[in-house]
């Protein structure tokens, strides 16, 4: 249920830009990954999604050339997930409507207490002992 309502909080916020939260937190990585494509195995990892899903999310971005699908050089199954000029342009355009959906989370959650949560999410998202079985 919460997560429902935060999922419907940032895509009211995203819906000017016409991406959803998901398509807006897959351009984000994309971006940030920009210099060295990820696998789509490797986007999944890092979104914490699995790979059926993410191609379920990745399907409307290719088809309106946000991102593209492309074959390794070096290993003709492996698919890089790339994003385009015009993924880079929506990602920029949605930037201030995605931080309206932050700064409505945050006037409602409290500032303090929404940043708290931020950073233990991370730390969940980036510790390293609870993907590794250690």
């Amino acid at each position: 249920m919460a997560s429902r309502r935060l999922t419907q909080l940032y895509d009211d916020a995203l819906a000017p830009s016409g991406l959803k939260s998901t398509q807006f937190a897959i351009l984000s990585e994309l971006v940030r990954m920009s210099a060295s494509p990820p696998t789509m195995r490797e986007l999944a990892d890092v979104l914490a999604v699995d790979r059926s899903a993410l191609g379920h999310n990745l399907r409307p971005l290719e088809r309106d050339g946000l991102i593209a699908l492309e074959t390794s050089d070096s290993d003709r199954r492996r698919r890089h997930v790339v994003i385009t000029a015009l993924g880079k342009a929506r990602y920029r355009a949605a930037l201030g409507h995605w931080q309206r959906g932050q700064d409505r989370f945050a006037a409602v959650f409290g500032r303090s207490r929404a940043d708290a949560l931020r950073s233990t999410l991370l730390g969940i998202a980036y510790d390293e002992r609870l993907t590794n079985g250690a």
